[in-house]
């Protein structure tokens, strides 16, 4: 990846949600993002979603055709310049694999499934972006399958919060024979009301001077409104409006009857599901007044990829938050770094590891004994865990398996079979960082300042790796016997680590 990008460049994020997939292209102009294409369609990936959660083949269809044309307009637009993310619908899929690994031929980037709190901040990102206005803001986006509330200040987002309800979802549970009535109605509201129960009190009581809303479900009901005259002068939604469109949508007693002025076909489908959310959270949250943003998820997305061009990146934000949480002895992990990027120096050309695969080892070697606040038995399990598990900001789901994969496998015996099953969900380059984080730590076990012998790595073959280590190395003869022990461990991942020093030579 670019260290920088300069004024025209394009950028692009596709926001795979549960009701539309969403694409945005934007030039950067003087450090902002300007849009140039914007193209949505209603995929509704989360109607697809059977009784076991699986994707029926007609919405992995409608998906893939959806992205395929995408891909038409994105010509201009450099791989690592793009950003695809999945939300809930994917989040919650069995056979998501599936769908990803029949895109896979589709796009010309891996698809991301994101967490809903990473949605969230995301989402704040896009809209604190969009808004002129400072102060503390509540940001509601009610996507399809999840509704994402967040409360920040400027470009900060203070709370995130991701809860399962969405206006396909409730569509399905609650209008799925398109029947409106009061019953269903209030049925969907306190079904969201429930959910908002979690976050109420302790969004109360942090306080917000604006509340903004993003999402189609939010712009059609705060046009409707606009359109009835129930808004206030700023055009803006509020109780009063809210109750309005309440009554008048409890006149209608189908959803094929629904003929607000501008409500498009594929947005009357699910608006009654969707403002029964929105209705909940007005009267959970006492929200008083909300104005509508056009920013969102794929805005976000693009400020969150220039933010890693211009060495602004979340994810190394969160891996100091994780080193300081879990206590992490931060000096031996800055040493284990150092060693790992030497090592990843040496072979990349020949492995063809990307800057990206020397970002996911630096931070990997960062956070290899995470696991050891838990438990010093099996810590590098433990450290696995918290990684795979845990919310971590800027990751997504891919980013954090990969993480917890090295760390799982950065000490102790390894299998055979483990590599079979490694490469079943992640790519070749991920074996290789395991191994080199591997050596790196190994080359570090005396958790010393005293300075290590010079180390150089040849990849002889894709089956032989050479490790060199200059010097004297009688002065290190426990290093040696470990990295004879090592030799062991690669042979179970198929490669033969030959060991040159003036000690040990194979």
């Amino acid at each position: 990846m670019s260290d920088f990008l300069i004024d025209e460049e394009l950028l692009a994020a596709i926001d795979m949600g549960s009701n539309s997939f969403h694409l945005a292209i934007a030039r950067v102009d003087h450090g902002e993002v300007k849009k140039v294409v914007s193209m949505s369609e209603k995929v509704q990936l989360a109607a697809g979603l059977d009784e076991n959660n699986n994707l029926t083949e007609a919405a992995q269809q409608r998906g893939l055709a959806c992205l395929s044309r995408f891909v038409g307009r994105l010509s201009s637009v450099k791989p690592n310049r793009l950003r695809i993310v999945a939300t809930n619908a994917l989040r919650k899929a069995e056979n998501g694999q599936e769908f990803i690994e029949k895109a896979a031929q589709i796009l010309p980037k891996q698809i991301e499934i994101i967490a809903g709190r990473e949605e969230a901040r995301l989402i704040y990102l896009g809209v604190s972006h969009s808004m002129v206005n400072g102060g503390r803001r509540l940001v509601i986006d009610i996507g399809g399958g999840s509704t994402e509330f967040i409360i920040g200040e400027e470009f900060e987002p203070i709370h995130t919060e991701s809860l399962q309800m969405g206006c396909v979802a409730y569509t399905k549970e609650f209008f799925a024979d398109g029947t409106i009535s009061a019953k269903n109605f209030n049925k969907a509201v306190v079904a969201a009301s429930k959910e908002l129960s979690a976050i109420a009190s302790r969004y109360k009581a942090e306080g917000w001077d604006t509340v903004v809303g993003s999402s189609g479900t939010i712009k059609a009901c705060g046009q409707i409104i606009i359109n009835m005259g129930w808004s206030d002068e700023q055009e803006s939604v509020t109780r009063a409006g809210i109750e309005k469109l309440k009554d008048k949508l409890l006149k209608y007693k189908h959803i094929a009857d629904l003929d607000f002025d501008g409500l498009k076909d594929d947005r009357r489908a699910v608006l009654p599901a969707g403002f029964a959310i929105l209705y909940a959270a007005f009267n959970v949250l006492d929200i008083d007044r909300l104005m509508y943003s056009d920013g969102a998820l794929r805005e976000g997305v693009m400020y969150d990829l220039l933010g890693r061009f211009k060495h602004e990146d979340i994810r190394d934000r969160s891996v100091q938050a994780l080193l300081g949480r879990y206590g992490v002895d931060v000096k031996h992990a800055e040493r284990v770094v150092t060693t790992a990027q030497i090592l990843f120096d040496n072979v990349s050309e020949d492995l063809k590891l990307t800057n990206e695969d020397s970002d996911l080892l630096r931070r990997a070697a960062y956070l290899h004994e995470i696991g050891l606040a838990i438990s010093h038995g099996g810590y590098h399990r433990h450290g696995a865990y918290v990684l795979e598990h845990s919310d971590i900001p800027g990751f997504s789901q891919i980013d954090q398996n990969h993480l917890s994969n090295l760390v799982a496998f950065h000490r102790r015996k390894i299998k055979s079979d483990a590599k079979a099953e490694l490469l079943k969900i992640a790519p070749k380059s991920i074996v290789y960082l395991c191994l080199l984080l591997r050596l790196a730590v190994l080359l570090n076990h005396s958790r010393s300042d005293q300075m290590l012998p010079a180390i150089e790595l040849h990849i002889m073959n894709e089956q032989q790796w050479q490790l060199t280590v200059s010097g004297d190395a009688k002065q290190w003869p426990l290093l040696v016997a470990d990295l004879h022990d090592e030799q062991t461990q690669f042979k179970h991942w198929d490669i033969d680590l030959v060991i040159h020093s003036d000690q040990f030579i194979d």
